[in-house]
């Protein structure tokens, strides 16, 4: 049976009808004339702005990334801010993504036209230079134009509250229903551009609030000063994005003079043509620093995202080849890092303060319970480390935050911003591995010191890819299945425990009994296995994707390597 498609067709005649300012988007609803399936793919739905904001397929229709879409959110956003701020502002910045221009000066245009002051930089700027001109210009909102490490076909909107860090619940299902009353065509205002900017309801963010934003990242330094002297050499890739200015300036101020660039990355490049997924996450996108580091031979590669909010880093694994390290690894090596040296200088608060994401290692446990850490598991996303910053500065008390991370390579020093910034990680990172070689201590080292000190955590993270409308009904029956019908078992080991975020309770699998999850709700489950074992599944919040999270912790690597295996075979078997 054919599904019915006259709500698709209508829409598609109206968009033809309308959508005449952008020729991509006018070419492309022509050359689907007559394809059922194509129109359909593009108008089944609008395109969700979810907890954070856009993210989607860049094309014509209403699931797609377009500046039709873009300005009807913004719309929304700023009948949203008007009601919410008498004197209401907002902050743009954008990444090096096809469009990305376009739609920050789309989404100017727009609040410009609705009486909102816009801030926008000149440039494209990483997130967290977003989230800090938020913050410093008093603006009442922040939009950042990025798919993050998406691939080359999506693009995205990302909303930041008055705090800095991406907007709440509670504040996007406000706008949600803003933007939900907003006619694509008929209910946006919108100005020009140029005009807006001659008229002074745009102006473009000065050089010294990125100056200010420097010196926050420096001033989160423990060992800068030996920096100039460690003779460290660096490979680094932007891998196309807006790394490549802010990241090497750093490195410049802290005394790393021997930079070496991977130069078919190095330049703003939306196409991604030598690494089609742009996540230092992957192997394949750090490919071409590989290859670069086996001619140049550095102590370290490291490789941020389109909108530098992540970082990852390969070293000399000894063998006369370069080991990439996971985001928890790198995660708990500053953190012990961190916490030894403020220690030891008498740098560290009294009380200090770290965060961590549920899904990220319990391996830094143990290492704040060394140190005298509060550490605070939060659900996954960064805005909820940033709240709990939020929640300490409402005290007074934000000094005590010392470090936040989430596996995926997102790593937070300071209070400045809040959001992940690979700006102050890569900086962090570097020092950290210039410190260790004054003490004649490789990276690998460093790491086998810190498994040998509080023992040998393995994770892992697999995504499954489920797309267009079979595929989102996919993800909500095996969601639901992991619910109703749960594993005994996984890997050959029992579990133990499970946790429903979403109902928000952990469930003890031989007596029954319930125990409430005091953190919002959210569609996660966590089955728990023997010895510090775990299996974490969710669906994205931004892709169509199920993601899998698994723990070993066992005495060996090859023990931790083994279980892990089993645990994804019997995973694979449920997703398939």
């Amino acid at each position: 049976m054919q599904p019915d498609m006259t709500r698709e067709n209508a829409l598609y005649s109206l968009w033809c009808e309308n959508a005449s300012e952008d020729a991509d988007l006018v070419k492309e609803l022509n050359d689907i004339r007559g394809d059922a399936d194509a129109i359909r793919e593009r108008f089944y739905k609008d395109l969700e702005f979810g907890t954070g904001g856009l993210r989607g397929v860049l094309g014509a229709g209403t699931g797609r990334m377009n500046i039709y879409t873009v300005r009807r959110a913004t719309q929304g956003l700023a009948n949203y801010v008007k009601e919410s701020f008498a004197e209401p502002s907002v902050a743009i910045s954008y990444d090096s993504r096809i469009k990305s221009d376009t739609f920050a000066k789309t989404a100017a245009a727009v609040l410009a036209a609705n009486g909102i002051k816009v801030h926008i930089y000149r440039e494209l700027m990483p997130t967290p230079m977003l989230s800090y001109a938020v913050r410093a210009l008093g603006c009442s909102a922040g939009i950042m134009v990025t798919a993050s490490h998406n691939p080359a076909k999506y693009n995205g909107y990302k909303v930041y509250g008055a705090d800095g860090c991406q907007i709440t619940l509670e504040v996007a299902n406000t706008v949600i229903s803003k933007i939900n009353a907003v006619d694509i065509f008929r209910d946006v205002r919108i100005c020009g551009f140029d005009e807006a900017v001659a008229n002074g309801s745009v102006r473009y963010i000065e050089q010294n609030v990125i100056e200010e934003y420097y010196k926050c990242v420096l001033a989160q330094g423990i060992h800068t000063d030996i920096c100039a002297e460690s003779g460290l050499k660096i490979v680094y890739t932007p891998l196309n994005g807006t790394g490549n200015k802010p990241v090497r300036e750093i490195l410049k101020r802290i005394g790393i003079s021997e930079v070496t660039i991977v130069k078919e990355q190095e330049l703003p490049d939306g196409n991604f043509t030598t690494c089609p997924y742009p996540n230092p996450e992957i192997r394949e996108a750090l490919e071409c620093g590989l290859r670069l580091c086996d001619e140049v031979k550095p102590d370290l590669l490291l490789a941020t995202d389109p909108d530098c909010d992540r970082v990852g880093i390969a070293v000399p694994d000894g063998k006369g080849g370069y080991a990439l390290f996971s985001g928890n690894e790198v995660g708990a090596m500053l953190f012990e890092y961190i916490c030894e040296e403020r220690t030891r200088l008498g740098t560290m608060p009294k009380n200090p303060i770290a965060v961590k994401t549920i899904v990220s290692t319990d391996l830094v446990k143990p290492i704040a319970k060394e140190y005298g850490v509060q550490l605070i598991d939060v659900l996954t996303g960064f805005k909820f480390i940033g709240e709990q910053i939020g929640l300490l500065e409402a005290k007074g008390e934000e000094d005590r935050y010392i470090f936040g991370f989430e596996e995926s390579y997102g790593y937070l020093a300071g209070s400045y911003v809040r959001d992940k910034d690979a700006v102050v990680a890569s900086m962090l990172i570097v020092e950290m591995a210039a410190y260790y070689r004054t003490k004649g201590i490789s990276m690998m080292q460093a790491r086998e010191n810190l498994y040998a000190k509080y023992g040998v955590f393995k994770h892992s993270q697999e995504s499954f890819a489920f797309e267009g409308v079979s595929g989102m009904h996919k993800m909500q029956e095996i969601m639901q299945s992991l619910r109703t019908d749960a594993p005994k078992s996984i890997g050959g080991l029992e579990v133990i425990r499970s946790a429903d975020y979403l109902e928000g309770m952990i469930t003890d699998r031989k007596t029954g009994e319930k125990v409430p999850i005091d953190l919002p709700k959210s569609d996660v489950v966590s089955f728990f296995l023997p010895g510090h074992a775990s299996v974490i599944v969710r669906p994205s919040g931004t892709e169509p994707k199920i993601k899998a999270y698994y723990t070993t912790a066992c005495k060996t690597m090859d023990e931790a390597d083994a279980l892990e295996a089993k645990l994804k075979a019997d995973m694979h078997s449920l997703f398939v």
